[in-house]
């Protein structure tokens, strides 16, 4: 799957030692589909050479203003009319500061300003600089003026220091502009997900749990941050990085039994939709051992089970009625051995809930691909398998239409 299939991205580069990372970001955004051409300042030069660029991306890259390659000698204004958007990584104080003032003296800065399409700016400085309040006006500037800034992060910089002022990594700058060019269908609203197996202490040391990897909710989450959601999810044990986390747009509660989900996911119920993904244990033990039960020869311990709270039910007992809308608009998930359409029927049918989703197949805890059976009021429909983020993309299409 390549999100950036067809979109031309200008590529701009100014001075600064995270350039080099911007030879990665090129390679990244030309695996998702895109076509990019390179824009670079005197001071990038001194940080990454042109040649390094155009190997990368196949393109010629363009130095200057006066470039005579171009047929009417205005490099500035073919590069930015053929451009879907103008991505630079990194954006320097310098460069922030002379487009927050409309000020233009070299290629990369007259062509943004020559621009009738997105600018996006990944910002790579100390961290003095970054906090300098000139900067922050410049900042403040620049997002009035509808500029889209992806980042800093924080964390160790090349001067030695730490804090605010990382440029974000190639990876999360790719996800970041993939983002960008979603629809926001879900703009506006507030989407609870619970993703993940949970874990049923049986000792200190032991416990029951399932197979879940948790990718399918965290696949869900992104898609719904890419549409313009506000995002709590509540996670069970899994090893996953929290998707899209650097733009601000996605609450990460992390948790272990069902009981522990259960108390996480009542607390933020009051949201527009909830995805109910988990793999949540229907039982947990009644009295886990305080301390670890060692083996007794061949006898094995007897467990006692109680039943874990319904986290689904008890969500969509809080659901209320606003101008003939439920919300939340409740959004269940069934993984079965067998007869997948009519237990998830049943499923549906019992917890009240308008939509639900089958996972068809028994290769999907842990695989990256996966197939959706959609269960509705009206009837099935099938989404053929594809990677989980695809799906989940067009899970989030279709929810949207019904909201």
């Amino acid at each position: 799957m390549q999100s950036l299939l067809n979109q031309k991205i200008v590529l701009g580069i100014s001075g600064g030692i995270a350039a080099y990372k911007s030879a990665e970001l090129a390679r990244l955004l030309i695996q998702e589909g895109a076509s990019v051409q390179v824009v670079m300042t005197e001071a990038a030069q001194q940080f990454v050479t042109p040649v390094t660029m155009q190997a990368l991306t196949g393109n010629p890259v363009y130095t200057s203003q006066w470039d005579r390659t171009i047929a009417n000698n205005m490099a500035h204004i073919e590069l930015s009319r053929s451009a879907d958007a103008i991505l630079i990584a990194p954006a320097s104080a310098d460069l922030m500061a002379k487009l927050s003032l409309g000020l233009a003296d070299d290629l990369l800065t007259t062509l943004c300003l020559a621009r009738d399409c997105p600018l996006l700016l990944a910002p790579a400085m100390n961290k003095q600089m970054w906090d300098h309040d000139a900067t922050q006006r410049s900042v403040q500037r620049l997002i009035e003026d509808g500029v889209a800034l992806l980042g800093p992060a924080s964390g160790f910089q090349a001067c030695g220091e730490v804090g605010l002022g990382r440029m974000l990594e190639p990876t999360e700058i790719t996800e970041q502009l993939v983002a960008f060019f979603q629809k926001k269908l879900l703009a506006g609203k507030r989407v609870l997900i619970t993703a993940g197996p949970t874990f049923e202490a049986i000792d200190p040391v032991r416990g029951i749990t399932n197979r879940s990897s948790g990718k399918m909710g965290f696949a869900i989450a992104r898609a719904a941050i890419e549409a313009g959601a506000q995002v709590h999810l509540v996670a069970g044990p899994c090893d996953l990085n929290t998707p899209l986390e650097a733009t601000g747009k996605i609450t990460r509660t992390n948790v272990v039994s069902a009981k522990e989900m259960h108390a996480a996911t009542l607390k933020s119920a009051d949201c527009d939709i909830f995805f109910a993904v988990a793999a949540v244990a229907d039982w947990g033990i009644a009295k886990p051992a305080k301390d670890k039960i060692k083996r007794q020869g061949q006898k094995a311990p007897t467990l006692e089970f109680i039943a874990n709270p319904d986290i689904l039910l008890d969500v969509v007992k809080t659901v209320k009625t606003e101008n003939g809308k439920s919300r939340p608009y409740c959004v269940g998930f069934a993984a079965e051995s067998t007869d997948l359409a009519t237990h998830a029927q049943e499923k549906r049918q019992r917890k009240g809930i308008p939509l639900i989703v089958g996972n068809i197949g028994p290769d999907t805890f842990g695989s990256d691909l996966n197939q959706l059976l959609i269960i509705d009021e009206r009837g099935r429909k099938k989404l053929a398998r594809a990677n989980k983020l695809d799906l989940a993309r067009q899970l989030i299409q279709l929810v949207a239409k019904k909201i």
